[in-house]
């Protein structure tokens, strides 16, 4: 029986009708095949894998057709050309045209859970998005982990992190393995039930009411503005980040600018001001070309 992440007790759960997982990646297919190799692990089998790519190489397109041919995941690989960092648009395109009414986003840089798909469908409700939780790895575990580590499910013990080189964090009390405490840590984390990129879940159409992501926004901050048109549309956000988690790989951010993120709180700021929920810059636009 499902333990609901805020309170400690059975919840009935409300099903979508098709799940899709909405996977970003550009140019890092090592880091793509372990994650696909995790959705592989899933202990349910009833789900997409949407990859949004930002104009990766033909490395990329090679390895997501060798996961095709494995025949454990139905993958729709959405790609775009390379011009700079577009996130936001290819995500866009994965929303207009998807036929699943509920979707999953994470990136392609971040292994799940066995119980991750599991856990968003079981706690998605009407009107709420779901903010789960990730635990950043070292470099050196993050290049060391093997398939057979995550087909095993032994990189979520926090033990065998620690011995691997994990450092000691009271993060990794994500990993526990009881609905109890999970759930009493939902009600008690500080932190806010945000749109967190990595691992975060809403119905399809609200996010079509808010005509999705602003493609103004480039790197820093924009799962977050997302989040914040959500609630200004009248969404509410469920805290579930210790009832499933992912595991941030770690890599380098040449994308990440201080004028760039200047501007992204300035238009965060904008939002949060004026209390706008709709993307003039999003996914109408695409859908129409």
């Amino acid at each position: 029986m499902l333990i609901d992440p805020i309170s400690p007790y059975p919840v009935k759960p409300m099903k979508p009708d098709a799940i899709g997982v909405v996977i970003t990646t550009y140019n890092s297919p090592d880091w793509l095949s372990k994650v696909l190799t995790g959705y592989e692990n899933q202990t349910i089998k009833d789900f997409r894998v949407i990859i949004a790519d930002d104009g990766s190489t033909d490395s990329t397109r090679e390895l997501i057709e060798r996961f095709k041919e494995r025949g454990v995941l139905a993958i729709d690989h959405v790609w775009q050309e390379d011009e700079g960092f577009r996130k936001c648009r290819v995500l866009n395109e994965v929303i207009g045209h998807t036929d699943c009414d509920y979707l999953v986003f994470t990136d392609g840089d971040c292994i799940p859970e066995p119980n991750l798909v599991e856990t968003h469908r079981d706690l998605a409700k009407p009107g709420f998005f779901l903010s789960g939780g990730y635990i950043k790895l070292t470099s050196s575990i993050s290049e060391n982990i093997s398939d057979e580590d995550i087909r095993s499910g032994v990189i979520f013990d926090a033990k065998w992190l620690v011995a691997n080189g994990q450092p000691r964090s009271h993060k990794l009390w994500k990993l526990t393995s009881s609905p109890w405490v999970k759930a009493f840590m939902n009600t008690v984390t500080p932190a806010a039930a945000s749109w967190n990129g990595m691992n975060s879940s809403t119905w399809t159409k609200d996010l079509m009411a808010v005509n999705g992501f602003n493609e103004d926004m480039q790197y820093g901050g924009l799962d977050r503005e997302l989040g914040e048109r959500l609630w200004n549309f009248g969404h509410k956000s469920r805290q579930i980040r210790f009832s499933t988690v992912c595991l941030h790989l770690d890599h380098a951010r040449g994308y990440s600018k201080p004028e760039i993120w200047a501007k992204n709180r300035a238009i965060r700021e904008a939002v949060k001001d004026n209390r706008t929920f709709w993307a003039e810059n999003g996914i109408e636009k695409n859908v129409a070309s």
